[in-house]
């Protein structure tokens, strides 16, 4: 029985989409990153990171270092003002979007 519920537990919390970002909403979001990301986060230039098959939990917490501006670099003054006005929410349809990809 302990195992049937360890195997449930994991299985749920590896799988499961309400503790996910809406991958739709973050699609109509990233419209505003395709420019330098690309519409599905494959980069435009060398300059600019792929997005696209990032892990989430990754992206978001650099979304959330932008929009705080503690992510330091020698690009991350473009990320501030596009993540400024994040909410976590958004972040992570964001990361839903990309890690999709």
């Amino acid at each position: 029985m302990r195992f049937h519920l360890l195997t449930l537990a994991v299985t749920l919390g590896l799988s499961s989409p309400l503790l996910a970002g809406d991958s739709d909403n973050g699609r109509q979001l990233a419209q505003a990153c395709a420019s330098c990301h690309g519409p599905t986060g494959r980069a435009t230039s060398k300059g600019y990171p792929n997005l696209d098959g990032q892990n989430a939990a990754y992206l978001e917490k650099v979304l959330r270092a932008y929009r705080d501006r503690s992510r330091k670099g020698a690009m991350a003054f473009l990320m501030y003002p596009e993540a400024a006005e994040l909410s976590d929410d958004q972040i992570e349809d964001l990361a839903a979007f990309y890690a999709s990809q």
